[in-house]
C-alpha cells in the first residue's frame, strides 16, 4: 500500500479486533481521515472515547444486516472523503447468547443460525463493498481487506463441524475470489484479499480458547499489528489471495 496520506474505512469498529483497528491507525502518520462503522454509535463508548481525541475520526452507523443503512452510510461518508484507499470489513458472528452456538454435528443446524451467518459473514462485507465501490474506485490503489478465518478454507477443513460459520466464511471467501476478478478489470483496480487473523482473545473466541496451543492466543493488540503488516505488503499482483496473519497463503 501507498506511503501518502490515506482514507481508511474501518466497518465493524464498536468492540474487538476492529476497534482495535481504528487504534492502531490513528496512532499512524499516513492515515488522513478514518471512517469507523458500527450499528449504534451511542453505545460505542470505545469508538466515541477516540473520536473525542482525534478530529481525523468519523463514526458513521451501519448495520450489516440492513442494506438501507449502508446505503445511508456510504452517502454520509461522500460527504466528509473524497475516496476511501483501504476498506477493512470486520464485522462477524460464531455464536450469540444461548440461541446460537457452533455445531459439532449436521442434526444440530438450525436455519435460524445459518441465515445470521450467512447474513453478517457474507451478505454484509458484499453489501458494504457494493454501496462503497465508488469511493474505492476514485482511489488510485484501492484496497478491500475482508476478514475471514481458516476454518473458512474448504481445502483446510480437516476436523469438520461448525457447520454455519465454516459455510458462511467459504462464501464471503468465494466473494473475495470473484470480487478481484471483476476490479481487477479497467482502469480503476481495486485490490481484493481476505486476511486470517489467527485466534484473537476476542469476546467471539473466548468460549473456544480452552484448545488453542500455547502461544497461538493472539491479543487483539498483536493481532492488528500482524495483519497491518500483511496489508503494507499487498499488490495488485495479491488481488482474489487469502492471507494468513503470517502472510503465509491459505488455499481456498
Amino acid at each position: 500500500m501507498q506511503d501518502t496520506p490515506r482514507t481508511i474505512l474501518v466497518q465493524g469498529a464498536s468492540r474487538g479486533i476492529g476497534l482495535e483497528f481504528v487504534r492502531q491507525l490513528l496512532a499512524r502518520g499516513e492515515v488522513a481521515k478514518l471512517l469507523a462503522t458500527c450499528r449504534d454509535p451511542k453505545t460505542a463508548a470505545g469508538l466515541a472515547g477516540l473520536q473525542q481525541q482525534d478530529q481525523r475520526l468519523r463514526v458513521l452507523t451501519l448495520d450489516v444486516e440492513d442494506e438501507a443503512s449502508i446505503r445511508l452510510a456510504a452517502r454520509d461518508a461522500g460527504k466528509h472523503v473524497t475516496h476511501i484507499d483501504l476498506l477493512i470489513n470486520c464485522a462477524g458472528v460464531l455464536h450469540e447468547g444461548e440461541v446460537m452456538a457452533p455445531e459439532r454435528r449436521i442434526s444440530q443446524i438450525e436455519p435460524g443460525s445459518l441465515h445470521k451467518s450467512f447474513a453478517v459473514n457474507a451478505v454484509g462485507p458484499a453489501l458494504v463493498i457494493k454501496h462503497f465501490l465508488g469511493l474505492l474506485q476514485k482511489s488510485d490503489q484501492a484496497v478491500v481487506a475482508n476478514l475471514s478465518a481458516r476454518v473458512g478454507s474448504i481445502t483446510d477443513n480437516r476436523l469438520g463441524g461448525w457447520y454455519a460459520y465454516r459455510m458462511s466464511k467459504a462464501a464471503q471467501n468465494m466473494l473475495t475470489r470473484t470480487l478481484a476478478v471483476e476490479l481487477g478489470r479497467g482502469a480503476r483496480k481495486v485490490t481484493v484479499v481476505a486476511l486470517h487473523p489467527g485466534t484473537v482473545d476476542t469476546d467471539l473466541s473466548r468460549p473456544f480458547q480452552a484448545n488453542v496451543p500455547e502461544g497461538r492466543l493472539f491479543s487483539r493488540q498483536r493481532a492488528v499489528r500482524q495483519l497491518l503488516d500483511v496489508l503494507a505488503g499487498v499488490e495488485m499482483k495479491d488481488s482474489g489471495r487469502f492471507f494468513a496473519w503470517d502472510g503465509s497463503e491459505i488455499p481456498w
